[in-house]
């Protein structure tokens, strides 16, 4: 049995920026985000190689977390066009329609819900499914039980993988993103400190409190030592405020059970019901995992 907890978020940006064409839902809205991700969750659940029997779908809802009061800077809906904004409950509606559990996070993140469900459903499952190309999901990341899937570049990573890949563990990926900065969240990370430096230091030390202040202690690939030390010196206490923001919460109180997470098909009907609303029922030809 394998868990698959999709990144709501990321897939209804992927179909906005798509080269889908715009839609127009019959009420008069721009449905083209909505209708993207019910393709690409269709595809997903009858996609044989997947094989999904358990499933939830995790939404920021609205683009603000707790962590926007720990730092200004951190992400917000600021930027996001505003035919996309106008499409976070619908896009819920749609994950609804498909049979599958919406995890709508609002004082937490979407990436918070998914690495809570990988937390509570890994010993009770072959495997986690985490499908998201974020960074830092990879702090969930155990052994073979958790997996990361992008399904943009097919392209799976698991512990192994990532410790190839960044020569360094789950537990260093915060780290990892409080000293490189994530653009993507909004954190700046420490000037000079690029992936490579990062990945040295994190290799040997693993976390920011064990990395020596004295650089002669620090790896020797390491160029220009002296003056990265002397700003993580005086930077230490931002980059652990950096790394609180891109640490997940993996208790967020979800109701759900792994059974609550059982797939059962596509409800015909209120599927049928939602593509008529939405003026999409090329969309049924694809919904050949039908129940009445």
């Amino acid at each position: 049995m394998r868990v698959h907890l999709v990144d709501g978020t990321f897939e209804l940006f992927r179909a906005h920026y798509s080269k889908r064409p715009a839609h127009a839902a019959p009420a008069g809205w721009e449905a083209k985000a909505t209708i993207g991700l019910a393709g690409s969750l269709l595809a997903l659940l009858h996609d044989e190689r997947e094989a999904v029997t358990h499933v939830a779908v995790a939404f920021d809802n609205p683009i603000r977390s707790f962590r926007n009061d720990l730092w200004p800077g951190y992400k917000t809906d600021e930027g996001v066009p505003p035919g996309l904004l106008a499409q976070f409950d619908a896009a819920e509606a749609a994950t609804r329609a498909l049979g599958i559990v919406v995890w709508s996070m609002r004082a937490y993140e979407a990436d918070d819900a998914l690495a809570t469900g990988a937390a509570r459903f890994r010993d009770a499952v072959e495997q986690v499914r985490i499908l998201t190309p974020d960074k830092d999901l990879g702090q969930c990341l155990l052994g073979r039980r958790v997996v990361q899937v992008d399904r943009i570049r097919n392209r799976e990573v698991d512990e192994e993988v990532l410790l190839a890949r960044r020569g360094i563990r789950p537990e260093s990926i915060p780290d990892f993103l409080a000293l490189v900065g994530d653009t993507a969240d909004g954190i700046p990370g420490l000037a000079g400190f690029g992936e490579k430096t990062a990945s040295a230091l994190l290799a040997q030390h693993v976390h920011l409190e064990t990395i020596p202040s004295d650089p002669a202690r620090w790896p020797a690939s390491i160029r220009g030592a002296a003056q990265l030390a002397s700003r993580l010196e005086s930077g230490r206490e931002a980059a652990l405020l950096y790394r609180r923001l891109a640490t997940l919460v993996n208790d967020v109180p979800l109701a759900e059970s792994l059974e609550d997470l059982r797939w059962r098909g596509i409800p015909r009907a209120r599927f049928e019901a939602w593509c008529d609303e939405l003026g999409a029922r090329a969309l049924l030809a694809g919904a050949t995992r039908a129940r009445s």
